[in-house]
């Protein structure tokens, strides 16, 4: 694969989980984590994973050099029901407990989201795994990283990523399926977790993996450097399909399938620059085929199939000049059938190049436009055969 990918370089140590003649026998999250923590002491290694579904009731915890194998589809690692109770005395900044009304659904090991209506999306959740439950006292790994307060709807979920990768790097997950089980399990927002969910990670490889029903985004990787997303499929998630974020520098997206999720397929967040998206799929997805906007800038996407996509196609973000979504590159993409345009452009955006773009309602009726530009677009290119 070459310089980007080192991850696949000096694997040699090899440790299983699953079935009974593995080292780590059980179809649990926490049989998968002993895994990896053993192959974490050896300074990285390969976890294979046996065909199965595998309970995860906290997320498994990936560190450097490691590389988390399935054994394909019928590998699965599926959330298991949820549980929720409001806490009853305030959870402040830098705390490692929480008093709840209700901690009879929490257990050790599982993962933990604490919340309050006022900050409850974005960075300001709270994301942990328990370490004790003391009567209706839940203690957990994490300091809390906001004051939240009972009497503002605050609540403890047991809600969290499947997959998680913090602080790392030269991780890889290939060959898996994972079921989020939506319908029994609360929401969670993307900049703190998702299906697989990656922070200030770099050289990173995601393949050939299958995410389902996710109550979040499918794939979040946020403050990252050389992330490559190759072959996988992510459908009905509660979110976004893929969410690049918060500074991502020189992701690879590529040949992916996005269907029916409830945000967009493909949801471009803050200063994600010099990425390449080429070859996806982003169909019938709920808002946009691409969103776009803050500092999203210098990156180039290249025959991806964007269609039957609410608001749009390709949704730029309204910004100013100086934090547009500034030189990116838009080539022989086809974009069709999305409700409205098939690009629309909010004042900000500047010198984008369009290029052989097929941009057309088939008969539909959804698609009214390929093009439009807000008064602040400037120097955005048409499309040019």
């Amino acid at each position: 694969m070459g310089l980007r990918d080192p991850m696949l370089r000096n694997r040699t140590i090899e440790v299983t989980a699953g079935g009974l003649q593995s080292d780590y026998p059980g179809f649990t999250s926490m049989a998968v984590q002993s895994a990896v923590d053993e192959a974490s002491r050896h300074g990285g290694g390969i976890v294979r994973l046996d065909k199965g579904v595998y309970d995860v009731y906290g997320p498994i915890r990936l560190t450097d050099r490691v590389t988390l194998a399935g054994a394909g589809p019928e590998t699965v690692l599926s959330k298991t029901d949820g549980f929720k109770s409001p806490f009853i005395v305030d959870a402040d900044y830098g705390e490692l407990r929480v008093e709840v009304a209700d901690a009879s659904g929490f257990r050790v090991g599982m993962g933990l989201q604490i919340f309050d209506e006022s900050q409850k999306w974005g960075w300001d959740e709270s994301t942990a795994v328990i370490t004790a439950v003391d009567g209706n006292v839940l203690r957990f790994d994490r300091y809390l990283e906001r004051d939240y307060h009972a009497d503002d709807g605050g609540m403890a979920t047991n809600a969290c990523p499947i997959i998680e990768a913090v602080d790392v790097e030269q991780v890889r997950v290939h060959d898996l399926a994972i079921d989020g089980n939506k319908a029994a399990n609360e929401p969670i927002g993307g900049c703190r977790a998702g299906g697989i969910y990656l922070k200030k990670a770099r050289d990173c490889m995601i393949e050939r993996v299958f995410v389902r029903d996710f109550n979040g985004d499918g794939i979040s990787w946020q403050i990252t450097e050389n992330i490559s997303v190759l072959h996988c499929d992510v459908r009905g998630c509660k979110g976004s399909g893929l969410h690049p974020g918060s500074g991502s520098h020189s992701s690879r997206v590529k040949d992916n399938t996005c269907i029916g999720n409830g945000a967009a397929g493909l949801f471009i967040c803050w200063r994600v620059q010099f990425g390449e998206f080429e070859r996806n799929v982003l169909e019938h997805n709920a808002v946009s085929g691409i969103s776009i906007g803050h500092k999203d800038s210098d990156n180039r996407f290249a025959d991806n199939v964007i269609r039957g996509n609410g608001n749009g196609g390709v949704y730029f973000r309204p910004e100013n000049a100086a934090n547009g979504a500034n030189r990116n590159k838009w080539l022989r993409n086809v974009i069709e059938d999305n409700d409205g345009f098939g690009f629309f452009v909010n004042a900000g955006s500047i010198d984008n190049e369009l290029k052989a773009n097929l941009i057309r309602d088939t008969g539909a009726g959804r698609q009214t436009g390929d093009v439009w530009l807000a008064d602040g677009a400037v120097h955005f290119l048409a499309n040019q055969e």
